[in-house]
C-alpha cells in the first residue's frame, strides 16, 4: 500500500526534515501534498518528489489524505485535528497541544508503539523528552529508575529556523564589533548560554522544563517517577545535549550498562574516553539514532547510581523522525 501524506507546516523547520525524513526512509507516499499559511499558499516548493505547490493549512480536504503530519503551533493544532480525525485522516501532531490528554497516545516508537491502539491522533513528545527516554527507558526496564536528575545543554533549532537564523547574524555582529541584539531568546545567544526555555510556571521551572517531568512520565506509565530538568539554551545549531543522573532500584554496573546500550535500536554507544570518543552535537548532527556515552558510575548513588551523557537531532528524533516512525507503526 501507499499513502497520501500531507504536512501541515511543511515550509519550516521540522516540515522540511519530515519531507526529507519520508523521503530517506522509503515511506511508502503516494501523494505528497504540502500545507502552511495562506502567505505561503501558492509557492512551489523544491523536494526530493519535486516541485510541489504549498497549499493553504486552513482550506485542506481531510479527506482526500491518509495521514496529516501536524508541525504548526499547539491553538492551530487545538482547532484542525477533530476535523482531520472525522474525515478519517490519522494526524502526528508535533505540537504540544495534545501531549497531555489522557485520551491520546504520546508515542515513542523504541519505547511504547503499543500505546497507539486505534486512535487516529497522536501526539509527538518534547524534543528534550525524545532524546532522554531511549536510554532511560533500557534502564528503566533493566534496573528500575528510582530518580532522574537532567541538565540539558540545547540548540538554537529548538526555537525554529528564526531561532537558528539569529544565531547565525548575532555571532557575525559580535564578530564585526557590531552591536548584538535578540529578537528569538531573552537574551543574545551568541556566545552566551541562557539557563531559560520557554514560560516559567509556578515552582519556578520553566514549562521546558516541566515538559520533560509530564512526559517521560506519560510515555513510561509511571505518573510518580521523580524527575527534575534544568534547560539551557546554547549557541550550536543542531543537537541537544543531555547529562543524565539516575538513581536505580538494582545495583548498576557501567561495563553491563555499556552493552545494553549498545544493543538498544535507535541508540549510537559512543564511548571510548582512551580515544575521547563521546556524544557531541558536531557529530550526533543530522543522524537518526541518539548518541550515548561517558557512561560512569554516579559518585553520590554509589552502586546504585549512573551517569552518562546524551546527544540527539533535535529536529529528527526529537521531532521528524520520530513522527515518521509513528506513521511506519501505523
Amino acid at each position: 500500500m501507499s499513502y497520501k501524506v500531507g504536512i501541515m507546516g511543511a515550509t519550516g523547520a521540522v516540515g522540511r526534515e519530515i519531507i526529507e525524513v519520508l523521503h530517506n526512509r522509503n515511506f511508502p507516499v503516494d501523494k505528497l501534498r504540502l500545507y502552511a499559511s495562506v502567505r505561503s499558499a501558492g509557492k512551489v516548493m523544491e523536494t526530493p518528489y519535486g516541485e510541489i505547490t504549498i497549499e493553504n493549512a486552513d482550506m485542506a480536504d481531510y479527506s482526500e489524505l491518509d495521514i496529516a503530519f501536524f508541525a504548526i503551533s499547539g491553538g492551530w493544532s487545538k482547532e484542525n485535528a477533530e476535523k482531520a480525525t472525522s474525515a478519517g485522516c490519522y494526524v502526528i501532531d508535533n505540537s504540544s497541544a495534545f501531549r497531555y490528554d489522557d485520551q491520546v497516545p504520546l508515542v515513542i516508537p523504541e519505547v511504547n508503539s503499543s500505546a497507539i491502539g486505534d486512535s487516529k491522533l497522536l501526539a509527538n513528545p518534547n524534543c528534550t523528552t525524545a532524546i532522554a527516554a531511549i536510554p532511560l527507558y533500557a534502564l528503566h526496564k533493566e534496573y528500575g529508575i528510582k530518580k532522574v536528575i537532567i541538565s540539558t545543554y540545547q540548540a538554537t533549532s529548538g526555537a525554529g529556523a528564526a531561532g537558528m537564523n539569529e544565531l547565525a547574524d548575532e555571532t557575525r555582529n559580535y564578530l564585526d564589533g557590531k552591536e548584538v541584539g535578540n529578537k528569538v531568546f531573552a537574551y543574545p545567544i551568541a556566545f552566551n548560554a541562557i539557563p531559560h526555555i520557554d514560560s516559567f510556571q509556578d515552582n519556578d521551572y520553566t514549562r521546558e522544563e516541566m515538559k520533560v517531568v509530564w512526559e517521560t512520565r506519560k510515555i513510561f506509565g509511571e505518573p510518580d517517577m521523580p524527575i527534575s530538568c534544568t534547560c539551557v539554551r546554547i549557541p550550536t545549531m543542531r543537537v541537544h545535549a543531555e547529562s543524565i543522573v539516575v538513581e536505580t532500584e538494582k545495583p548498576v554496573d557501567p561495563a553491563d550498562v555499556k552493552k545494553l546500550m549498545d544493543s538498544i535500536e535507535g541508540i549510537e554507544l559512543k564511548d571510548d574516553i582512551e580515544n575521547n570518543v563521546y556524544p557531541m552535537p558536531i557529530t550526533a548532527t543530522r543522524k537518526y539514532d541518539v548518541e550515548v556515552g561517558r557512561i560512569r558510575k554516579n559518585l553520590v548513588f554509589g552502586d546504585h547510581g549512573l551517569e552518562f551523557f546524551v546527544c540527539g537531532d533535535q529536529l529528527l528524533k526529537g521531532a521528524a523522525l520520530n513522527a515518521v516512525q509513528i506513521a511506519e507503526h501505523l
